[in-house]
């Protein structure tokens, strides 16, 4: 019976040690990390000390100015994560086996989504579900769909081409719209109501990194066309694209929901218009309660 007694004490020391690890990674550095969970220092850094005899390995380089992961700690902290996750999601599903909607959200969301009102649907979640700890990161939609397929948020929106395919998770089309031309009141363009792929073409774009999805939205219209384009300026967020266009260093496009609301820019649509789908992923193993719960809100089915 001994025995039995002790086998979850083992368990939770464990993950508390796996929790104090992704602490000071995430921190960097003990002091920060204790504080975060809660505890003085000397125990966090006792624990982390025991884990690393335990392993063999040491897990974080210390100096006196920086903490840094080893090779080991690198490889250590993603399945730190998905045991303390694991152990989370365990714990809610048997809430919600009870009736009770408990555990986190973790949200992610490109910062032109517009296919829902993301701030209203997070405040109606939270008063309904008072016991889920909501958080919310803004990224581009690569990043995103690899945080979900990894495990790190629950749901996310993103926008990809039409034909683009979300790997590793499961997702659902919310919306489909158009890319429009933003420009600043003097400029050429700013007099017309629309203009063409190729005359577009001829100016000098703020846009997104090389490579990410909201940057091909606009290139595969273009290249589809047979034309080029020039980027001068890359960004990560439309405010700040938007800010490029205002100081006259060139033109941007975007989503037309977002492009309306960019104060001081003139919106020009462009024939033919490059288009983008606006999405909801989550993970392919299936959402948690209250992932599930916040779906459902949405009005999507995911059995």
């Amino acid at each position: 019976m001994a025995r039995g007694r002790r086998v979850p004490t083992i368990a939770r020391m464990e993950l508390q040690q796996m929790r104090y690890v992704v602490a000071v990674a995430e921190t960097g550095g003990f002091t920060r990390a204790a504080e975060r969970c809660h505890v003085v220092q000397s125990a966090l850094s006792h624990q982390i000390a025991r884990l690393e005899k335990d392993l063999g390995a040491r897990l974080f380089d210390r100096t006196s100015r920086s903490v840094r992961l080893t090779a080991a700690g690198e490889a250590f902290l993603p399945v730190a994560r998905q045991a303390l996750e694991a152990a989370e999601r365990a714990r809610a599903e048997v809430a919600a086996a009870t009736g009770e909607v408990r555990g986190r959200l973790a949200v992610g969301a490109i910062s032109t989504v517009g296919a829902v009102d993301l701030a209203r649907e997070l405040g109606a979640f939270r008063t309904k579900y008072p016991k889920v700890r909501i958080s919310l990161q803004m990224e581009m939609s690569d990043p995103l769909i690899e945080r979900v397929r990894a495990g790190v948020l629950d749901v996310a929106f993103v926008g990809l081409v039409p034909g683009a395919r979300a790997v590793g998770v499961r997702e659902e089309v919310l919306a489909r719209g158009e890319l429009v031309a933003v420009v600043p009141p003097e400029h050429p363009l700013a007099r017309r109501e629309w203009t063409t792929l190729a005359r577009v073409a001829r100016e000098t774009f703020v846009d997104y990194a090389e490579g990410s999805a909201a940057r091909r939205q606009r290139e595969e219209a273009f290249r589809a066309a047979g034309l080029t384009t020039q980027v001068a300026f890359e960004v990560t967020t439309v405010e700040f694209l938007a800010e490029l266009v205002r100081a006259g260093l060139g033109i941007g496009m975007v989503p037309e929901v977002s492009a309306r609301k960019l104060a001081g820019l003139h919106l020009v649509r462009v024939r033919p218009a490059p288009v983008r789908t606006e999405r909801v992923v989550w993970s392919r193993l299936g959402p948690s309660p209250a992932a599930a719960a916040f779906l459902a809100g949405l009005g999507v089915e995911v059995g």
